[in-house]
């Protein structure tokens, strides 16, 4: 088992990975014991986010493992990749569109 040589954007994504890891934490240590469901729906928005992001992150690093004769394997990280990508992308879309629905409808 090798890893391929590591790139900038790699290091990004292990510096996103680790700050994923982190805004996990802080939302889950500041757990507020009464909220409405507005607050309860974007705390549960940015639990996914970057909960999504953690998975993208790494099922991309491991592909980057070279392993003999597992394309099977392969193929299901790149799906795993694409999908968790594509989740992450609409979680983050529909936050502030959240914000500006409660927004239209407070006036």
């Amino acid at each position: 088992m090798q890893i391929e040589n590591l790139h900038w954007h790699d290091y990004l994504l292990l510096a996103s990975f680790i700050g994923s890891i982190a805004g996990l934490w802080l939302i889950n240590s500041n757990k507020p014991t009464q909220v409405n469901e507005n607050e309860e729906t974007e705390r549960s928005l940015f639990l996914m986010i970057f909960t999504y992001w953690i998975v993208y992150c790494l099922a991309d690093f491991s592909q980057k493992l070279q392993l003999p004769d597992w394309d099977v394997l392969l193929m299901s990280l790149q799906i795993t990749a694409a999908i968790s990508y594509f989740l992450t992308v609409c979680c983050v879309m529909i936050l502030p569109l959240h914000r500006f629905s409660l927004q239209q409808v407070a006036k």
